[in-house]
């Protein structure tokens, strides 16, 4: 009898090994990608988008300060961005942007100013604890900065009207939410 060989043979663990990372790192991705499905797409070009936002009739930019890990990040992603009510609201105001405060990703600032978006986040804007909401009007002045996770998406919504509304030129935000909490009952 002649033995045939079928060109099969064993994967080694090391290729089991690569093919399981491989694996995994494309579920993190899945995942990742469906709670910033929030975000929009950006190349980091902030005096560009700035430049988009008016042209779509935008009230400005609104960047979330995050890291990997941050429980807090988390909780707002999967319980408040990915919720559709907000999503569109926030969709139909402002730009939406994620910076890592740790990463190392080239960003333009709203100055022209070329610099690593860890730099970006800690040294512009003291961001130490995440995640902070930063809000941008259309020439790139910062009128309003959020730091924590809301209570909940009725809590991030009234931060939204908050800014679009302009009532960031008028008063904080805690008495805002107070007076709203009045108003509703």
């Amino acid at each position: 009898m002649i033995a045939m060989s079928v060109g099969f043979r064993p994967l080694r663990q090391l290729e089991c090994g690569a093919l399981l990372l491989f694996a995994a790192m494309a579920a993190v991705a899945a995942d990742r990608d469906a709670q910033d499905g929030f975000f929009d797409a950006t190349f980091g070009d902030f005096p560009e988008e700035l430049e988009n936002a008016k042209a779509q009739g935008k009230k400005g930019i609104l960047i979330m300060f995050e890291m990997d890990g941050c429980p807090f990040c988390q909780r707002m992603k999967t319980t408040v961005l990915s919720r559709p009510e907000i999503r569109g609201y926030f969709q139909k105001h402002f730009l939406l942007f994620s910076v890592d405060i740790e990463g190392d990703v080239e960003v333009t600032d709203f100055q022209g100013n070329v610099l690593a978006q860890k730099d970006f986040a800690r040294k512009q804007y003291r961001v130490q604890a995440t995640p902070v909401f930063a809000f941008f009007d259309l020439k790139g002045n910062l009128v309003a900065r959020y730091t924590g996770a809301t209570r909940d998406e009725r809590e991030f919504q009234w931060l939204g009207e908050y800014v679009v509304n302009g009532e960031y030129a008028k008063m904080s935000f805690p008495r805002y939410k107070l007076e709203r909490r009045k108003g509703a009952s």
